[in-house]
């Protein structure tokens, strides 16, 4: 594990997006980070506050075409598919760690190594359950929103009797887990007082949430997930319930335990609010018993600890810096 003298230095590909613009928010609120360049192609030249106008007065830097391997990490803010052919076609140095926050490398049926070199391994980075091999990484895969809420939700009893059979997971999502690219379903005049359903049973997400669960254990689980498209812009709020046979108590105490050593997680008594958790990387969880049935809530921010925030958490864990550091924000509730 590295010792930190100097500020790490930071590079960003892709910056104009939503989680491009919160992940130059927290780097440069950082104090041990320092941002060299954002790279851009379509907006290069201009100035970052011009796209980002929320980082008025914050940041001077202009968008640039030019790569500088002057730097300790590079954050990949690509589409999907685009952070893998982004290495392909450029030559990273070797002692570069890179945290990519597309799909690409996040599981064995993805992009993983195909046409890269043998150093572009990638570790999936959700720290509460691989803290200790992100620690040891050159290169990780940051998990998505959606895999990120579901799997802290589920976690502490995956490799346990406690489920019974399938696992029902409802998902809300804000507007900003679309994209900033305009759609059919994004424009305002859509999405305002309205709501749907999308990709029920099939998200791409459910393929790194099985392949991590099948890393920890032998036993197969069945989830049945409804994403829903929220007339809000930011957060998530996910339901999941199964049967249990299990005391509530005895579920709670797992909770606690399997969490004690994880910052961001909390675990509330009483039932919970997206607004808790809105501009902060928390996952707070709340579990109830209705008859014989578990319903374990879990919320968390899309773009901080669903994006931005879990790579600047995953990020401090490699340089061997505060977990924390960078991430200790306020939630927006008013």
């Amino acid at each position: 594990m590295s010792t930190i003298i100097n500020k790490i230095k930071v590079g960003i590909i892709g910056g104009s997006g939503y989680t491009g613009g919160e992940l130059i928010r927290l780097i440069i609120n950082h104090s041990k980070s320092e941002l060299l360049f954002i790279h851009s192609k379509i907006n290069s030249g201009k100035y970052i506050s011009e796209i980002h106008q929320d980082l008025i007065g914050e940041i001077d830097m202009k968008f640039d075409s030019k790569l500088n391997d002057e730097i300790d990490v590079l954050f990949l803010c690509l589409g999907h598919n685009e952070s893998h052919e982004f290495l392909k076609k450029n030559t990273i140095n070797s002692k570069i760690k890179i945290i990519d926050l597309s799909q690409d490398f996040r599981s064995k049926n993805s992009f993983f190594n195909q046409g890269l070199d043998k150093n572009k391994k990638f570790v999936y980075g959700l720290p509460e359950l691989q803290k200790e091999k992100i620690k040891q990484a050159q290169n990780i895969a940051n998990p998505g929103c959606f895999a990120t809420a579901i799997q802290l939700g589920l976690l502490p009893l995956i490799n346990t009797d406690y489920i019974n059979g399938e696992i029902h997971t409802n998902a809300i999502t804000g507007s900003t887990g679309a994209g900033m690219s305009p759609s059919n379903t994004s424009h305002f005049s859509w999405r305002n007082n309205n709501i749907s359903y999308y990709k029920p049973f099939i998200h791409q997400h459910l393929e790194e949430i099985y392949y991590s669960f099948k890393n920890i254990s032998k036993k197969a689980y069945e989830i049945n997930f409804l994403p829903v498209r929220g007339n809000f812009t930011r957060g998530i709020f996910c339901t999941s319930y199964f049967n249990s046979k299990i005391e509530l108590k005895m579920v709670i105490n797992c909770y606690d335990e399997f969490y004690k050593d994880h910052p961001f997680i909390i675990i509330s008594e009483n039932p919970i609010h997206l607004k808790q958790v809105i501009n902060t990387n928390k996952c707070i969880i709340h579990i109830t018993a209705i008859k014989n049935k578990i319903l374990v809530t879990s919320i968390i921010d899309n773009l901080i600890k669903g994006a931005s925030g879990q790579a600047i958490q995953n990020m401090n864990l490699m340089f061997g810096i505060e977990e924390q550091m960078g991430l200790k924000l306020k939630p927006s509730t008013f």
